[in-house]
């Protein structure tokens, strides 16, 4: 499949990185080795020992440095192996793959592509645990299908009504509604007013309410969403354009960051994170959040490996577009567009 390979990939939480405990994880097919030092530094490799290809994940950390665990061999945060046990000269060869890596937003990011090319700034700006305007909590889901069908998912929200409809309850109207949609440099975004609505968190003594929805879809996919409950008659007063500000709402702030990784051409690891704003909300709060979240994207995770059992099946798939497509449609040509600009600068370098 075609991937933007000059992007930030997550590869884990922070919090599950251990000291001194390294983490292996497949990156758009390529095995990954990341580690943390005492001193907190963290640095990634390629996982796989130059001598005999033994994943370095089952080493030992020593210092800032990578012990493989089958001979021996100590490689620098570079990739460069700096001890032989009983040998004294170590060939120039004598090196792996390593990779930008860098922790943001409670994630761990690791850049796929040219390391010259590896800009912080292009990292999306998601909400970590270190905001103090959330109560967040987070997991992650493994897919036995390619990272491009959840991506699919996530720039098409008309599947809530089906898909979801034992947990987030859109209901019916939510899928013959289509959402503003916009391109962004590195990205799509998607909004939605739900005017005279009960709202999902309504009890039956509540007023009708208007609720916003906006989510941005960036690459390399990662979604970006805040949501809220605002005062009947507000979506009109905004003229049906953003809140004016989200202290406006009367209820239901929140957010969720996720990332979809592709690890190999038909698994991906789906992250998710999702809370209240402190002024919306408290970790009870965030622990029902979260247990809606797990059930809706295990409900995403048997649709969409079903899919992909299919379409191994289906010696030439074709789909058949519809209305809600079009955000899918943009997302996936910025992918296009993105992988032949890299693909041309490569040609013209070799």
């Amino acid at each position: 499949m075609i991937y933007v390979r000059n992007a930030w990939y997550v590869a884990a939480w922070t919090q599950d990185l251990e000291v001194e405990k390294p983490l292996a994880i497949d990156l758009l097919g390529e095995p990954v080795v990341i580690w943390r030092s005492q001193r907190g530094d963290i640095a990634a490799l390629e996982n796989r020992c130059v001598h005999r290809l033994a994943p370095l994940s089952l080493g030992r950390c020593e210092g800032d440095k990578l012990r493989c665990m089958y001979h021996g061999f100590l490689y620098s945060r570079d990739g460069h192996v700096s001890e032989i046990p009983g040998q004294d000269v170590i060939p120039a060869s004598a090196k792996v793959k390593s990779y930008p890596v860098t922790e943001k937003h409670s994630w761990i990011w690791v850049w796929m592509g040219d390391p010259d090319k590896a800009d912080e700034a292009l990292i999306p700006p998601a909400v970590g645990f270190d905001d103090p305007n959330y109560i967040l909590g987070r997991g992650h889901f493994d897919y036995a299908a390619e990272a491009r069908l959840i991506s699919d998912n996530l720039c098409d929200f008309s599947h809530l009504t089906y898909v979801h409809a034992n947990s987030f309850g859109a209901g019916d109207d939510f899928a013959k509604t289509a959402p503003n949609i916009a391109a962004l440099d590195r990205g799509v975004r998607f909004s939605r007013w739900i005017t005279g609505t009960a709202g999902p968190a309504a009890r039956s003594n509540d007023e009708l309410i208007d609720a916003w929805s906006s989510y941005d879809y960036l690459i390399p996919g990662v979604l970006l969403m805040w949501s809220g409950s605002f005062k009947r008659g507000y979506a009109e007063e905004c003229k049906y354009g953003p809140p004016q500000d989200l202290d406006d709402a009367i209820r239901g702030v929140t957010f969720t960051s996720q990332a979809v990784t592709p690890m190999t051409e038909k698994t991906s690891r789906y992250f998710f994170s999702w809370g209240p704003h402190v002024k919306h909300g408290d970790e009870a709060l965030r622990d029902i959040l979260m247990g809606v979240a797990g059930q809706a994207f295990a409900e995403d995770k048997t649709m969409i490996e079903a899919q992909q059992a299919i379409l191994d099946k289906t010696e030439t798939p074709r789909v058949l577009p519809s209305a809600h497509d079009r955000g899918v449609v943009m997302f996936n040509k910025l992918v296009e567009r993105l992988a032949k600009e890299e693909r041309s600068v490569d040609a013209s370098a070799a």
